[in-house]
């Protein structure tokens, strides 16, 4: 498993893509409301990473994927396609992924809304995969192994009766989207890869309210719950530092 140490010219160019991937969720933040289609989600995110910040959004025909974010809605786990036939309403939850690349180099991050008013459940789920991914967060230094980031999560979802996605995981990042180490939501302490400064990868736990299982649509990229329950997810691209860890997609609303 090849996995690549960045030097600090390649860590200087992760910082700027990661800070330009949040500030697209953070612009993003006033268009997500009742009445958006995700297709205009798309085309406003679209424009601001092409003229606004002179940039390219990964997704793009990555792999013949049609548009420049990703929008899954409700039991959408991951990979939603942005359609002017999804409309969004009143208690939907939906995850929009980002991935913008600046230089060569990549930064991926998503976050979760509640457009509207929530319903019954869904803030909960939201905010238990968010200290999901805050705890794996807190692992990350040279020496833990990746096993014991996975565990942390797995833990924390089945404490609350929730399940944890297994089919799809965080990968390592840099100038290429997803490569090596794959970091998987759950598993056991003390295996696993361990980490060393100056890899890059990201964390980004799905966290579903009803079982793991996964069913993929006929348009070979939308991921759903197979049980059709709400699914949620939170993902930041990080670099391993000396002593821990530098969170490269932090938004200004958190406190790394």
């Amino acid at each position: 498993m090849q996995v690549t140490i960045k030097t600090p010219e390649e860590i200087e160019k992760m910082r700027v893509a990661g800070r330009l991937a949040a500030d697209v969720l953070e612009m993003l933040d006033e268009h997500v409301k009742p009445g958006i289609t995700t297709e205009e989600l798309d085309r406003i995110a679209h424009d601001y990473i092409v003229n606004t910040q002179q940039a390219v959004p990964a997704p793009l025909n990555y792999k013949g994927f049609p548009k420049s974010i990703c929008t899954s809605v409700n039991h959408v786990i991951c990979h939603g396609i942005p359609s002017e036939k999804k409309v969004l309403k009143d208690g939907d939850i939906i995850n929009i992924d980002v991935t913008v690349i600046k230089d060569s180099y990549h930064g991926d991050t998503s976050k979760m809304w509640i457009v509207g008013k929530p319903k019954p459940g869904s803030e909960r789920l939201i905010q238990i995969t968010q200290e999901c991914l805050y705890k794996g967060i807190e692992l990350v230094k040279p020496g833990t192994r990746l096993g014991d980031i996975g565990h942390v999560i797995q833990q924390h979802a089945e404490k609350h009766r929730y399940s944890v996605v297994r089919d799809y995981c965080g990968h390592g990042i840099g100038k290429v989207f997803h490569e090596e180490p794959q970091v998987m939501h759950y598993g056991k302490p003390d295996t696993g890869m361990e980490l060393k400064e100056g890899m890059t990868f990201t964390i980004e736990p799905m966290i579903n309210q009803g079982k793991y299982q996964t069913k993929l649509m006929a348009d070979g990229w939308t991921v759903v719950t197979k049980d059709h329950k709400l699914s949620a997810q939170w993902e930041h691209t990080l670099l391993v530092t000396a002593d821990g860890c530098e969170v490269l997609t932090r938004r200004s609303e958190e406190s790394f």
